[in-house]
């Protein structure tokens, strides 16, 4: 079997595991590469606040996140797009970065927001509802744009990327 078939094999098998819910970024990857990932960028907007994020919209994207990276530029995050409402989790395993995640509903509200520590790898930030979309952004650029739990953010991913579309039974 090669590399992939085992990678993807792994991949069904960790998502059988979870299907009533979504530990993601997994980061079963190998950590002396960087993720080879080019995700498309669309602008979001909190507030009157611009931001500019990457979608994740592949399962590779999904899996590798923000992983590998030592920064991440002022006023840009990521996109983490499900296909229905679900509750989601991250980690912060092979992060570098300190990053604010904030977990949305299917209209682009702010349900939650928590700081992740990446001097915490394996600890989980699970969505305590059932969530559409998940923003990661640099540690307190919510809070210094006075962004709080209820405001929503604008964005159209329709002139974007495909949304990251899977089958939780896969």
């Amino acid at each position: 079997m090669n590399y992939s078939a085992t990678l993807c094999s792994l991949y069904r098998k960790i998502f059988s595991v979870l299907r009533y819910g979504t530990l993601l970024p997994l980061a079963y990857l190998n950590p002396l590469h960087a993720c080879p990932v080019e995700n498309e960028n669309i602008e979001i907007t909190i507030n009157g606040h611009a931001l500019t994020a990457e979608v994740a919209s592949n399962l590779t994207s999904h899996m590798c996140g923000l992983a590998f990276r030592h920064e991440l530029a002022p006023d840009h995050g990521m996109l983490f797009a499900y296909v229905e409402d679900q509750i989601i989790g991250f980690w912060m395993k092979n992060t570098f970065i300190h990053l604010s995640i904030a977990f949305l509903d299917a209209d682009g509200k702010i349900l939650e927001i928590h700081n992740m520590d990446p001097h915490e790898p394996t600890r989980p930030y699970i969505s305590k509802s059932p969530a559409r979309y998940a923003l990661e952004v640099n540690q307190g650029w919510y809070s210094e744009n006075g962004i709080d739990l209820g405001d929503n953010a604008v964005f159209d991913l329709h002139a974007g990327p495909e949304v990251f579309r899977y089958a939780r039974d896969q």
